[in-house]
């Protein structure tokens, strides 16, 4: 008899790191967590978002965010406490890209291309995951017809492209 199919858990980010490792040899084999497993240890811990708001997040019950969390916590300790390599990948998941608006992004024109490139105090800032503003260019007939910086809004890592492709960012530098 089969068991019950697993639903598919919603992830709003693909991680930009995939594997940790202590410092000098690691002990004993890898430890493998999965994608859900990460995103919720993102969203609880990281977010302060309680289990029920988790829940809706990904689409999926609060005991399945309670069990998933428990376990993943388990195994960050696991790697802390024993200095094992953590290695994240795969799971049951629908990448879903986290809304972000734009309201705060001036309109696009037509035949205009606009480029962007992270910003922070007057200076390319060198991280793109971490990058709390853009500076956009509006170019059209090869000159800068304006320029604005504009906030992520506290986006981060993955769903940073989503929030440049919702901004109507053709190029980014």
């Amino acid at each position: 008899m089969a068991g019950r199919r697993e639903k598919l858990r919603r992830v709003g980010i693909i991680p930009e790191y995939r594997g940790f490792t202590p410092d000098g040899l690691a002990s004993g084999e890898a430890i493998d967590m999965t994608v859900d497993e990460l995103e919720v240890l993102r969203l609880c811990d990281l977010e302060g978002l309680n289990q029920e708001a988790v829940a809706k997040h990904m689409g999926i019950a609060r005991a399945t965010v309670a069990a998933i969390c428990s376990r993943a916590h388990r195994k960050v300790a696991n790697a802390l406490v024993n200095g094992r390599a953590l290695i994240i990948e795969g799971g049951n998941i629908a990448y879903s890209p986290i809304t972000t608006t734009t309201a705060v992004w001036p309109a696009k024109e037509i035949g205009t291309m606009r480029v962007a490139t992270t910003y922070d105090n007057g200076n390319i800032f060198m991280h793109f995951g971490r990058s709390e503003q853009f500076k956009i260019y509006d170019i059209q007939d090869g000159k800068v017809l304006s320029e604005q910086v504009v906030g992520t809004g506290g986006t981060g890592h993955g769903a940073l492209a989503g929030l440049l492709a919702n901004g109507g960012v053709d190029t980014l530098i």
